[in-house]
């Protein structure tokens, strides 16, 4: 499941840098506004942007119907407070280059002479990205026909495999607050600030007592959280983070951030069964479904004009 929700996005535009852009000029989009989606404007241009998308992978599909699916997906990611930052946005364009052996310039190149530009595509990253932690929220709340404790452990044991274990670690989250109205200004200093405190962690009962003195410094207790069911871009870090050391600092929409591994321990229950079986991917299909149904309940609820 894991795999589904975190990577699958991306893995569907690998088609995109084998195209030939050699003969191809960039077309000039007039932009009208085309649908108007719970208040949110669909441009002709955007739908033009996704038009040339499709093309690029080669893939058949109706760039109006994406875009108000993606505006829709969009606006549902907000309600639940999911928030994809332009630094997590951008690393994700660096590695999508890096994965394809191209250097930036390359691919803003075809982004560029293809018609989607650079612009359109982090934008179809950033709403990717948010869905996938939408869809990962509601299919561990169990919504949609997600796979129950029960299900999963008798799933494995029909298979002749042993009840799995899964890691549970104790996290402490500290976030150095950077408003927005001052990120440009303060950002790096909070970010060396951050660096020294997380420098100086040495296990989560201190951290409290650090942080005593600096402004606007948040430390919360993030609980016990089994390995599947971390956050997709502090996984690996988390996992690589011995106990009583802190992760790497990170920049958040909420300002610097680093996560502390108070504790970890191997367990094995039936929720563990749960996570391990949705997060080694056996469930994409149930996922793909869910993912529809969620899509197809927003539109049921959504105002869509068509201009």
């Amino acid at each position: 499941m894991r795999k589904y929700l975190f990577s699958a996005g991306f893995a569907l535009l690998v088609a995109a840098t084998s195209v030939s852009i050699t003969a191809m000029t960039p077309p000039a989009f007039a932009s009208t506004i085309k649908y108007v989606v719970n208040n949110v404007p669909i441009t002709t241009g955007d739908i033009a942007h996704r038009a040339a998308f499709l093309k690029l992978q080669r893939k058949k599909g109706d760039a109006g119907q994406e875009m108000i699916d993606q505006t829709l997906r969009m606006a549902e990611a907000r309600r639940l407070g999911i928030r994809i930052t332009d630094a997590q946005v951008d690393a994700a364009y660096q590695r999508f280059a890096t994965n394809n052996k191209m250097q930036l310039k390359q691919l803003d190149g075809i982004m560029a002479q293809s018609g989607v530009t650079k612009e359109h595509f982090k934008d179809f990253i950033r709403a990717q990205m948010a869905w996938n932690q939408a869809l990962g929220a509601r299919y561990r709340s169990g919504e949609g026909g997600a796979v129950t404790e029960q299900d999963a452990v008798r799933r494995m044991l029909d298979k002749g495999g042993a009840k799995p274990t899964a890691m549970e670690y104790m996290l402490q989250q500290v976030i150095f607050v950077v408003p927005a109205s001052e990120r440009s200004a303060t950002l790096a200093k909070r970010k060396r600030e951050a660096d020294a405190m997380r420098a100086r962690f040495n296990g989560c009962d201190s951290t409290r007592q650090f942080a005593k003195g600096l402004i606007d410094v948040t430390v919360r207790d993030l609980g016990r959280v089994l390995a599947p069911q971390l956050p997709a871009d502090w996984a690996d870090q988390i996992k690589a983070t011995k106990v009583g050391g802190a992760t790497a600092t990170r920049e958040t929409e909420r300002g610097i951030e680093f996560i502390g591994i108070c504790s970890s321990r191997e367990v094995s229950d039936d929720k563990a069964a749960q996570m391990v079986f949705q997060s080694e991917g056996g469930n994409d299909k149930d996922a793909d479904e869910l993912s529809k149904k969620y899509v197809d309940e927003l539109r049921k609820k959504a105002k869509i004009v068509e201009r």
